[in-house]
């Protein structure tokens, strides 16, 4: 004779202990009406945030591939799925994020494949995506720069969706070519781009490494050899890959020591 299947209110009250035993989560994502971090200090999140730019990134994305680099529990690949995409890759370099990614992937039934690699590692990936997505990544890295460059000549093929936190003014100053050596006073407008560094702590997380102000992370971008389409939402930038606006610059090991040879 078989066992009979749980009741409910059993296979609720399981849910909740699988969710309980993967905290602490930072995406709050609903399974099966369960929240997975209902007291989240930011609300809904990232819910509220999506719903401020949803509307800038295809409806459908049948056919199409997704990259989502540092996808934390997964909640923006989720949503990639539920818009058709063909293949969605979430990347994070912490396997407590990876286990409750794919833990909420599989119990919502969406094919989404995560793996452990870091952003500075997305060339051993040998694919372009038509779809990059960078959210909430950058003021964690010690090389903000080096993350962007190596998205832009490695996996974004097209589309190029980023998110950072910002601080300072949101004021953007029209940029000169090129500024005299003894010319100090564009360093003290509050328009000029620039990027705060964090010794210790911010927000008690000592994983925020560099933040930007708004003009900072929109110069960034273009150097970076993204055109900036949209701004849907304060923090969120609609981009493409674009050529590269000035000859290379930047010196990676690597290269150097090929160029040695």
């Amino acid at each position: 004779m078989s066992a009979a299947a749980p009741s409910p209110a059993d296979a609720r009250a399981a849910l909740a202990c699988e969710i309980a035993a993967l905290a602490p989560w930072f995406h709050n994502i609903a399974i099966d009406g369960i929240a997975t971090a209902p007291d989240h200090f930011l609300g809904d999140y990232p819910a509220v945030k999506w719903a401020r730019f949803a509307h800038a990134i295809p409806q459908d994305l049948t056919g199409r591939s997704v990259l989502d680099i540092g996808c934390n529990a997964g909640f923006y690949s989720l949503e990639m799925k539920r818009r058709g995409a063909a293949r969605v890759l979430g990347l994070n370099s912490d396997e407590h994020y990876l286990a409750q990614a794919r833990f909420a992937a599989a119990r919502l039934g969406l094919e989404v494949e995560f793996r452990n690699l870091s952003v500075y590692d997305v060339g051993a990936l040998a694919e372009r995506f038509d779809v990059v997505l960078f959210m909430g990544v950058l003021y964690h890295l010690r090389h903000p720069l080096l993350a962007l460059d190596l998205i832009r000549e490695h996996v974004a093929a097209d589309l190029f969706v980023f998110q950072s936190m910002l601080r300072g003014s949101p004021a953007i100053e029209p940029l000169a070519e090129d500024y005299d050596f003894w010319d100090m006073d564009p360093f003290e407008r509050p328009g000029f781009p620039r990027l705060h560094f964090v010794e210790r702590e911010y927000a008690h997380d000592w994983t925020n490494w560099w933040i930007p102000n708004r003009a900072g992370i929109e110069a960034m971008l273009r150097a970076a050899g993204f055109r900036i389409e949209s701004r849907p939402e304060a923090e969120v930038y609609i981009c493409r890959s674009a050529p590269l606006p000035y000859a290379p610059g930047a010196v990676y090991p690597a290269r150097a020591a090929e160029g040695a040879r």
